[in-house]
């Protein structure tokens, strides 16, 4: 592809955001940009949820994967269909009974002060991680395709990134977002379908002969039953089941979406309908691997070093402009699906946990809340960059290993909150979140040793939640004592 035409594909994609972001914010205030003042269509919210929920990562990094894992990451997306369904009939109806903004409210009403300020930490802490790790695959295939030929550094390609995502999300918020990603949902889906159909005619196939291609090559093996690897169905299986929950229930970024629908029945809708969605979407993705992985071979090109590199390589360089153009949209829409509301999520945890909002829409809330949004798009810049220099894997995976550490703590904060009664010592919560990661860590780096040969993969983040759970109940007893002291 030509310089001219990525430049021409990205000015009119932004183009048609930028409207799409003028005609959601003419009456903006800040019960638009936090709530979306609670009208929003369950569908939409839906639909849009599937490219939030998928992002720029599933769109480069799943493809890529499938040669050192084939399709067992489909044993993880079975798994987030449990998890949905807790989201729906467990948390869902907690958030909306108590009418809450920033979901972390729920852990003061819970525990206390030092609860609620670990929870809201850790989201922000998690968000900031998971968003720049996607950032940071727009912004790779942005200098590939345009920025590099002339010479612009890496820098200058992160800052402009963010930049574009901050002008269409500054003012509207959460309510321009509910409408962006619907369009770059279906950006991304009639991308996908594109280049699986093209891919399949430059080999000469039809729709039925690439489907008989990726049914009977290696890399669709879907089940592992091997207990001691990584990629055991009961670890991938239940560890999808607790990554649905904390990266999407207990995630403010995608239950402020849920939150903007009208009422309870209108977003359990949503939540279902979208986890219905995810199973045929990732299937598509992973044989879409398959035959990229088949391409290569047939015509002779040597493989990148990196997985993630497959698929940016192959349509930049070797499909022409036509899949070129389409996968330029599918990964742009994909990754900024979730970037941008991953960056209001981050304003709105700090505006309501930090900075404890009011719900008015006074000069001041409006004032830091625009100042707020700034400086997180500058905090997501440092970390892209500094993921530039350090990173050496496969992004999907370093997605799911961060998070099982930071949304660890997380899930043990909500479940001892849910399912026990008993009070905390609160005060001590921030000294739990932190040691739940480290002694995960610890005992992930020598499970070998003390477990005859196990090896965890992504179903450490629940021990990481059972460490913080079990921490929590024996701060408990220190509380019920005091308790007893004082009487």
């Amino acid at each position: 592809m030509s310089p001219q035409l990525v430049f021409g594909v990205l000015a009119g994609y932004f183009g048609l955001l930028l409207m799409v972001a003028y005609l959601t914010t003419r009456k903006a205030n800040n019960a638009s940009f936090f709530t979306a003042n609670k009208s929003s269509k369950w569908y939409l919210v839906s639909f849009g949820m599937i490219g939030a929920s998928l992002s720029g990562v599933t769109f480069i990094s799943v493809p890529g994967w499938v040669k050192a894992s084939g399709f067992s990451y489909m044993q993880m997306v079975v798994g987030y269909m449990l998890g949905y369904v807790v989201i729906a009939w467990v948390l869902l109806p907690l958030y909306y009974k108590l009418g809450l903004s920033s979901i972390y409210i729920y852990l003061r009403q819970r525990f206390g002060f030092w609860s609620y300020k670990t929870g809201s930490s850790f989201f922000i802490l998690s968000k900031i991680i998971g968003a720049s790790f996607r950032l940071y695959l727009v912004a790779a295939v942005l200098q590939l395709a345009f920025f590099a030929h002339f010479g612009i550094p890496f820098a200058v390609t992160v800052f402009v990134t963010i930049a574009l995502i901050w002008l269409y999300t500054a003012k509207g918020g959460i309510k321009t977002i509910v409408w962006t990603d619907t369009l770059q949902t279906l950006f991304m889906l009639a991308a996908l379908v594109a280049t699986f159909v093209l891919v399949g005619k430059h080999l000469n196939w039809t729709i039925a002969d690439t489907l008989e291609a990726v049914a009977t090559h290696p890399y669709s093996q879907l089940w592992v039953w091997d207990w001691s690897s990584k990629l055991f169905f009961g670890k991938q299986f239940f560890a999808g089941a607790f990554m649905s929950i904390v990266m999407t229930g207990l995630d403010q970024d995608m239950m402020q979406k849920n939150l903007t629908c009208r009422n309870l029945p209108e977003s359990r809708k949503n939540v279902l309908w979208l986890s219905a969605a995810l199973i045929p979407v990732n299937l598509l993705f992973l044989s879409l691997g398959v035959i990229l992985y088949i391409y290569a071979e047939k015509m002779g090109i040597a493989l990148p070093a990196r997985a993630d590199d497959l698929f940016p390589m192959l349509a930049t360089q070797h499909f022409g402009n036509l899949l070129g153009v389409i996968f330029l949209l599918g990964v742009i829409a994909a990754a900024f699906s979730s970037a941008d509301s991953a960056l209001t999520a981050l304003t709105t945890a700090f505006c309501y946990d930090f900075l404890e909002f009011k719900h008015d829409d006074s000069p001041h809330e409006t004032r830091s809340r625009r100042w707020v949004h700034l400086a997180f798009s500058g905090v997501l810049f440092l970390v892209i960059y500094i993921f530039y220099l350090v990173h050496n894997d496969s992004v999907i995976s370093a997605v799911f290993t961060a998070a099982g550490y930071t949304y660890g703590p997380l899930l043990g904060l909500f479940a001892y909150g849910l399912f026990s009664k008993r009070p905390v010592a609160d005060r001590y919560t921030p000294w739990i979140a932190l040691a739940a990661p480290l002694l995960s860590y610890f005992l992930n780096l020598y499970s070998k040793q003390l477990l005859g040969g196990y090896e965890f993969g992504f179903e450490l983040l629940i021990v990481n939640g059972f460490i913080m759970a079990i921490g929590l109940h024996i701060s408990s007893y220190y509380a019920a004592a005091k308790k007893q002291t004082e009487r």
